[in-house]
Order: structure tokens, then sequence, then C-alpha cells
């Protein structure tokens, strides 16, 4: 069970050094989906210190009102929902605080980009379609379903994704993949089928390699030895400075991008 708190905070739309957009909305501390790599779990730091990531969320009750305070005084620029949470998480459902946010973003004129492993996005199409600029993508860490159920247990299952993502297309607009991040020895697996099944879905293929930050190395290494013991070593490996696993990925995912005429680019 995830123990749901209902919070106010004191801003929402906070700047942003991550590339290519200019602020953030988190509506939700913490995240149900519970991603075993995940190193927003430094968020927990916020009243949830030494719980399990994905045991709780945070709803930012007071948020569309702080967001439509903070809107109107500063010059828009690109938002990008969400970066240490998922705005598009089961608690969503519920709550509609993304929904309610997304409004107020569209009446302020502010370009967005979406980034979710939820296809509840799809309800949201009605109000996506309306933005002069509007950029909508899924992270999707493998093709392979039983790698997903390990490491992102409460996320919606791939096939749906890549559904979703068609969906969005056909509606005309601007999609993506994050593809990450990539987990040595995992995430290659049927990496050339998924990139066929994206192939006519998405306008970008963004890669990402895993960091190890803020204590997910622990999580990550029991589901390794639960899951795949014979390859924590290598998997270990692939992550040690010295190592070549990332060079080879990167310019084997760009030999396999421009085989299928996808636009790419990588975060390392």
């Amino acid at each position: 069970m995830v123990k749901v708190g209902l919070r106010r905070c004191r801003t929402i739309l906070s700047p942003s050094r991550i590339g290519g957009v200019d602020y953030a909305v988190n509506p939700y501390i913490g995240c149900e989906h519970g991603c075993v790599y995940c190193y927003a779990r430094f968020m927990s730091r916020l009243g949830h210190k030494g719980e399990e990531w994905g045991s709780f969320v945070d709803v930012k009750v007071n948020a569309p009102q702080r967001l439509r305070a903070e809107a109107r005084g500063r010059k828009p620029g690109r938002v990008l929902l969400s970066s240490v949470t998922d705005p598009y998480q089961p608690l969503e459902r519920r709550f509609k605080l993304t929904r309610s946010l997304l409004r107020i973003l569209l009446e302020y004129g502010y370009p967005i980009v979406v980034q979710t492993k939820s296809t509840l996005v799809l309800r949201d199409i009605d109000l996506l379609t309306r933005f002069e600029e509007c950029e909508v993508g899924f992270t999707i860490t493998t093709i392979d379903e039983r790698v997903r159920r390990v490491f992102e247990p409460r996320s919606s299952p791939v096939p749906q994704r890549i559904k979703a993502l068609g969906e969005l297309h056909d509606v005309g607009l601007s999609t993506y993949a994050f593809i990450g991040p990539l987990l040595p020895h995992l995430s290659e697996r049927g990496l050339p089928e998924l990139l066929d099944a994206l192939s006519d879905r998405v306008d970008l293929i963004i890669f990402d390699r895993l960091n190890i930050r803020y204590g997910n190395l622990q999580p990550i290494l029991r589901a390794l030895r639960v899951n795949y013991p014979k390859l924590v070593d290598s998997f270990l490996e692939a992550l040690s400075p010295t190592s070549g696993y990332y060079r080879w990925i990167k310019s084997w995912a760009v030999e396999l991008c421009r085989e299928r005429g996808l636009p790419y680019d990588f975060c390392y």
C-alpha cells in the first residue's frame, strides 16, 4: 500500500537546469511506480527519510493556485512535467492534479514537455492538442516485460506505452521515446525490435545511461541478485569508469537508429 499525504507547496513552477526546458512542474512528491533505479529517491528527505521509494506519495493540493499565481508573473518558457515524479502515476486518476495544471499552463501560453511511463496521459489528449507547442514522451527502459516488472513494478506495460505513443503521434503531437536508463546487459536485449516498434510513432529517440546516485545502487543490486544473479558482476563492471560498455552501446544505438532513419540524441 502507498501512503498518501496531502501537503501545501510554496512554489510549483521551478527553474530547471535540464537541457531544453526552462521550468519543471512536479505535482507530487514521491512516485507510486517505485522504479528500482530511480535517483529521484532523494526526495525522501522531504518528510520521508528512511522510507522505501515507491511507498509514499504526497499530493501538492494547492499546486493549481500556486501555478496560477506564478505563471502570470513570469516569462513563459518550456515546462517539463515532470522531473522528479511521474505526472501520470496512478494517483493522478483520483486527484487530477496534472490535468488542472495543464489547463493553467495552456491558459498562460507555456510550451510543455511531458515525460511519463503511464498510458493515463491519453486521458488528456483533448488538452495536449490545444497547446501551441507540446511534446509527449514515454520512458522505455527495455522491451522485455520481465525486466520491466522487476525494475518498474507499477508502471504501464511496455506494449501499452508503445501503442500510446502511436495514438499521440496520430493526433499530431510531437512524440519521443526516452530509452533510459540503459541497464547493462539488460536494456540491449531486444533493442533492435524496440526501435522497429517505435519507428513510425516517435519524432526522436533519446538515450541515457544509468546514473548511480542518491542511494539507488543497493536497490538495483538487490533486484539483480534475486532475478539475475549471474549478471551482478558484469553489471557492476559496466558501471566502472574504465568500462567501455556505454561507449559500445552508444555506437550500436547510433547504427540502429541510422538504419531506421530515426532521429536520436544522447544524454551522455
